[in-house]
């Protein structure tokens, strides 16, 4: 099933409205500073909705494109005095160009990932803030090309540290494929996400991570940098957040993205 720009994006706007009005009532005021320190924080209890953008090129055999947006909605539940469960959820919606030789196009949804952090509400005596939990792959994609066609599930967790302006840490997780289409490949892959901030005083932010993914089953990594900046402002009383980062791919497998990407990013922010 073929599905066109115009309905990508009425899809994600109706997402986002969807979004809007399960959060909205929950909305209060933090500072600035505390805004921009959730912002880099995975596991803070930040109620956020942010919207990825991502380009890259040259991909496999007949250099093909894609494009993929990212609707990442995050929300904290509370357990009890001591801890929270972080969901953090990843929609995409992609359009692809001869990705796999000459494949031709196709857009729509690809396959949903869905963590569960389990994480303590103050940092540990060391100032590490924590959580663990498990991640799940859901075979949700519109068009054969752009998902798995299989079920997946692992475990996830992320540790940072903030010291002043400073934000670094790791966000890590594997998926094994536990059913789905037989006849497609089997999955076990490890996602590491090592990342570096900086916020200045005008709630600037600077980052640098790395998402590189070992696939143990063709055992080949993809290797993307990604550096960039963020900016937190308010329009009236709702606070957002706008960024941009360029991507290089240190290493890729034949079939994956060369050279530069893009990275843009536009963040909603209810805060508690």
């Amino acid at each position: 099933m073929y599905i066109s720009t115009e309905q990508l994006a009425k899809s994600a706007f109706s997402f986002f409205l969807a979004a809007l009005a399960v959060i909205a009532s929950t909305a209060h005021a933090d500072s600035d500073e505390e805004l921009a320190k959730k912002l880099a924080n995975p596991v803070a209890a930040l109620i956020s909705v942010p919207f990825q953008y991502n380009t890259d090129s040259d991909i496999g055999s007949a250099k093909g494109n894609k494009t993929v947006l990212n609707i990442q909605p995050v929300y904290p539940f509370e357990m009890n005095k001591d801890w929270n469960i972080i969901s953090r959820t990843i929609v995409p919606l992609a359009s692809q160009q001869d990705v796999a030789g000459n494949s031709g196009d196709q857009s729509g949804l690809g396959d949903v990932t869905q963590s569960l952090f389990f994480s303590p509400k103050q940092p540990t005596a060391g100032g590490m803030t924590w959580g663990v939990g498990p991640v799940f792959l859901l075979p949700t994609a519109t068009e054969t090309q752009l998902g798995s066609k299989k079920w997946g599930l692992g475990p996830t967790g992320v540790a940072l540290v903030q010291k002043g302006p400073w934000t670094y840490g790791g966000l890590a997780n594997h998926i094994w494929s536990v059913g789905g289409d037989k006849n497609r490949a089997d999955i076990s892959s490890t996602f590491l996400q090592p990342f570096l901030s900086y916020i200045t005083p005008a709630k600037t932010t600077y980052l640098i991570n790395t998402e590189s993914t070992y696939n143990w089953k063709t055992k080949q990594w993809s290797i993307p940098v990604n550096a960039g900046v963020n900016q937190l402002f308010k329009v009236g009383n709702t606070p957002m957040q706008v960024g941009a980062q360029l991507r290089y791919h240190l290493h890729s497998p034949d079939s994956g993205p060369h050279g530069w990407g893009l990275r843009f990013v536009y963040t909603l922010l209810f805060p508690k």
